[in-house]
């Protein structure tokens, strides 16, 4: 049986961050009223946005990640590459689920975010190659 435990941890973590999205989505449709599309709603639209770049980002970086882990990358890069992720994604998240947080959390978040898909990348292709 293969054991991911660096990845299975960063799964439950974004999964948590997703469920957390989903949840802010939801409250602020029921409290407009929102069925369907955002009704010109900015904060509605904008926790829409969040939630779905949660959703777009997420996936592939945990691909990479279970990838390299099978590979037997470096337990310490990945950890690195996992914190990156998380924590770029919170800000990000904090950024578009809560109203009038400053647009830093959304850079850095972004940043973060971009930063471990670029190592998570890197990892997996010196891993490959055995480097």
């Amino acid at each position: 049986m293969i054991s991911l435990p660096i990845t299975s941890v960063t799964a439950i973590l974004a999964g948590l961050l997703i469920l957390l999205l989903t949840i802010k989505v939801i409250q602020l449709r029921r409290r407009g009223g929102v069925v369907l599309g955002d009704n010109d709603d900015r904060i509605l639209a904008k926790a829409i946005r969040g939630h779905a770049n949660a959703v777009e980002q997420l996936p592939i970086a945990l691909i990479l990640m279970t990838l390299a882990e099978v590979q037997g990358a470096s337990q310490a890069l990945l950890i690195l590459a996992a914190l990156a992720l998380i924590v770029g994604r919170a800000l990000h998240g904090v950024y578009f689920a809560v109203h009038g947080t400053h647009w830093r959390f959304r850079f850095f978040g972004m940043w973060l975010t971009l930063a471990a898909q670029i190592a998570l990348i890197l990892i997996l292709a010196l891993t490959l190659l055995g480097l």
